[in-house]
């Protein structure tokens, strides 16, 4: 499915979004794992929503750049 100028617009503009939002979430985890005190249970929830941002950024790469056949 190509994707409009619109869509392609808006898809281009949740990826940048996306991508810092886990560039932002990988470091609360570092942090995160650096304390003694670390909370197991908020650590498990922020690497549960960096792999579902991991998983809707391949998505939004894969609308924008279809793979071509050779």
């Amino acid at each position: 499915m190509r994707l409009n100028e619109e869509e392609e617009r808006a898809a281009r503009l949740e990826l940048a979004q996306l991508r810092l939002e886990h560039r932002d979430l990988d470091a609360a985890i570092e942090a995160l794992s650096a304390k003694a005190s670390a909370d197991s249970l908020q650590l498990q929830r922020l690497k549960k929503r960096k792999l579902a941002l991991k998983d809707r950024i391949g998505f939004l790469e894969d609308q924008l750049l279809p793979d071509i056949i050779a």
